[in-house]
This record gives structure tokens, C-alpha cells and sequence, in this order.
């Protein structure tokens, strides 16, 4: 009976050993929250580290190791896109980290996307002028030929 105590103690021990991991003793990389923000609010915004939301909003990051960029698109807008940049240094086993985002909150001006061209005018011909109708009338009862019109044939 002791021997079947003996190999299941060890078996239990052994066991417990194969779930062992030297993941245990890595550390999580650090991360930071970035306030992402826009004029007008309810744009897209997503960083070039992956996450991203709509405006205003916050997203966690992993510590970045240098610059990155927060692209925002919105509707009837013109896409932006901001430079981030990150200054200090990571954190180790035995310092904390000292980075540093600038600008944060990250923010955006969108600006709406124009009314499209207008088509190029075709040039306008000037108008004839128009002869009043009273001229005419009195061209009739004059004793003068009227200019627009032919010489009358002469009898003969």
C-alpha cells in the first residue's frame, strides 16, 4: 500500500510540474491610456499601434518605443492624421518606465470637404439689341425705305 501512495504522491507532484512555466516570471508590458479627441466629435480615430474608437474616447496602448501617428476619418470631412511623440524610456526589472506622449490628449481638426467645382462656364454672346416695336410701326407710315430692307425696283 505504500508504494501505491509513493507513485501517486510523485505522479501528483510530476503533474504539477509540467503546468510550470517560465512565463510566470516575464512581465507584462507596460501599458498607457492616450485621450483621443476631435472637432467635430464622432470621428474615427485609430493609432498606428492598433486600437482605436470613436471621438472623444481613451485606448491603452502598450508602452510605445517611438513616435506613431493617430489617423482620424469622419463623414463629408477631410481625413487628418497627427503626429505622436514619445519621449523617454521603458521600463526594466529594476526602473520604472519614464515615457512620454506629446500632445496627449491628441486632438484633431476636421475640416469639411468643400462643395464640388462648379463646371466652367460656356462664354455668353452679347445680345442684339431689340428695335421697339413703335419703330417699326412708324418705319411702315414713313416715306423712307426701311435699312433692314431692300431698295424697291424702280418702275419702268
Amino acid at each position: 500500500m505504500r508504494r501505491v501512495i509513493a507513485i501517486a504522491a510523485t505522479g501528483l507532484s510530476l503533474a504539477g510540474c509540467s503546468s510550470f512555466s517560465m512565463d510566470y516570471f516575464k512581465s507584462t508590458p507596460p501599458t498607457m491610456q492616450i485621450q483621443l479627441e476631435s472637432t467635430p466629435p464622432g470621428a474615427d480615430a485609430r493609432t498606428s499601434l492598433g486600437p482605436g474608437c470613436k471621438t472623444p474616447c481613451a485606448v491603452t496602448v502598450p508602452a510605445p518605443e517611438s513616435s506613431f501617428t493617430v489617423s482620424y476619418t469622419l463623414n463629408k470631412f477631410q481625413p487628418v492624421t497627427v503626429p505622436v511623440q514619445v519621449s523617454g524610456s521603458p521600463g526594466s526589472l529594476l526602473a520604472s518606465s519614464t515615457i512620454k506622449i506629446d500632445p496627449n490628449p491628441v486632438v484633431a481638426e476636421l475640416q469639411p470637404i468643400g462643395p464640388p467645382p462648379k463646371p466652367a462656364r460656356k462664354p455668353m454672346r452679347p445680345k442684339r439689341p431689340k428695335q421697339p416695336a413703335a419703330a417699326s410701326g412708324a418705319a411702315a407710315g414713313s416715306p423712307f425705305p426701311d435699312p433692314g430692307q431692300a431698295p424697291p425696283a424702280s418702275p419702268r
